[in-house]
């Protein structure tokens, strides 16, 4: 299994499918996602999967029947994203299967600097010496966020091929576009999909999963100045990008990603570009509690209200967009999801590892839509970088949860 289940990932790891925040007007926003869609669509087809289905904005589902006995047992979903993250070059992509050995893995050199592993940025690979594990080249982001995920699907069906008698409950899969974007699920088919609640497979380092996200706002600031020739500029020129760095100096600088972690919040600076005239700066809000959450919106009101009154009515403009909430308020509906998701880990041997995710998943969306929706590891390791990797044994142990997850369900249903 583990020569094809790493063959599988990085052959889809080699497809280039990175989503673009600059395109996200329509769905998928980029074009590579389709090409990926139309692969995971012949695969699943080649594997028997029934009702395979790839709509216009590439989106792929699937069902796989249950095992004998358990036919009207409730449908389990299980999802994954088949975009990559657009923050690093994901274009080409040169997936490398390597034996980590204890020491620094040189990746590349780039303008003589190397690019290499090191257990010293990343401790958790002293638990992999001696073993193998998928790297990019060095150039690119790997793809495992959330390549993995849909590789141990697919595994998880191979193995159901191979032995229909394992017990489970009836399949529902999808794999579906933009998640890193912010976009993901929200146009899944819940009706065609057909299942009762479900798992992403998009958490990190194997044992890691989530039940509670974010909740996020994008907010985009415009500064509207006014050009006046700096000769004769003195108490005339409003220069809208200064009036954009006066409003992100009153925003607390220790409440950034950088300096943050756990349930704290934050402010992002995504984006800002512009002119003397008219200048725009995106941000990303995010805190699991929605209380502060809110309170974190009212801060930007409030600094956006000041700078206001200090260049002039109508030099700042705020608006913010809400794109997904804390799924944690609707999981707690539906305790027995983390019941069973944390007992198939101790099925497998692997310590679950519990966290507030410090983002969102599709499940984020799904839940909110119906779909009660946990997020369950799929193995990466330092997701939208080029030091991203993938060790073997988790794309193998993945596959094993995924077994001992429908044979839980399928023991409540008998």
């Amino acid at each position: 299994m583990a020569e094809d289940i790493t063959e599988r990932f990085m052959r889809y790891c080699a497809i280039p499918s990175q989503s673009n925040p600059a395109s996200s007007d329509k769905v998928p926003s980029t074009s590579s996602q389709h090409i990926m869609a139309q692969v995971l669509e012949e695969d699943l087809l080649a594997l028997g999967a029934l009702d395979v289905c790839r709509d216009d904005h590439a989106y792929v589902i699937a069902h796989w029947p249950s095992s004998l006995g358990l036919e009207q047992a409730p449908c389990l979903g299980l999802i994954a994203h088949l975009d990559t993250a657009w923050q690093a070059k994901g274009d080409p992509v040169h997936p490398q299967l390597r034996l980590y050995e204890g020491k620094p893995l040189v990746l590349c050199k780039q303008e003589g600097k190397k690019i290499q592993l090191t257990s010293e940025f990343n401790p958790e690979l002293e638990a992999f010496v001696g073993q193998e594990i998928v790297t990019s080249d060095g150039t690119s982001l790997l793809g495992g966020d959330d390549k993995a995920g849909v590789a141990e699907i697919f595994g998880y069906l191979e193995r159901l091929k191979e032995h229909p008698d394992i017990p489970h409950p009836p399949l529902a899969v999808a794999f579906v576009p933009d998640e890193e974007i912010g976009h993901g699920a929200a146009l899944l088919d819940l009706d065609s999909f057909g299942a009762a609640y479900g798992y992403t497979l998009d958490a990190g380092p194997l044992g890691e999963c989530a039940y509670e996200t974010f909740n996020a706002a994008t907010a985009t600031v415009t500064a509207t100045g006014c050009s006046v020739h700096p000769g004769t500029a003195k108490g005339r020129l409003v220069n809208a990008l200064e009036v954009l760095m006066a409003f992100h100096r009153l925003l607390p600088a220790p409440e950034r990603p950088e300096y943050t972690e756990g349930r704290e919040g934050f402010f992002l600076l995504v984006s800002c570009q512009g002119n003397v005239e008219q200048a725009q700066a995106t941000y990303g809000v995010r805190d699991h509690d929605p209380a502060k959450f809110e309170k974190r919106k009212h801060q930007m009101e409030a600094a956006a209200a000041y700078i206001d009154e200090l260049f002039g009515e109508g030099t700042l403009k705020l608006a913010f967009e809400d794109v997904y909430r804390n799924m944690g308020e609707e999981i707690e509906k539906t305790p027995e999801l983390v019941d069973v998701m944390l007992q198939a880990y101790e099925d497998c041997g692997v310590t679950p590892h519990v966290i507030a995710m410090r983002g969102g998943t599709d499940g984020s969306q799904l839940t909110f839509r119906g779909l009660p929706c946990p997020n369950i590891s799929s193995g990466y390791y330092n997701a939208h970088g080029p030091l991203e990797f993938v060790p073997v044994h988790d794309l193998c142990a993945m596959v094993d949860v995924l077994e001992a997850l429908g044979r839980r369900f399928a023991q409540q249903a008998l």
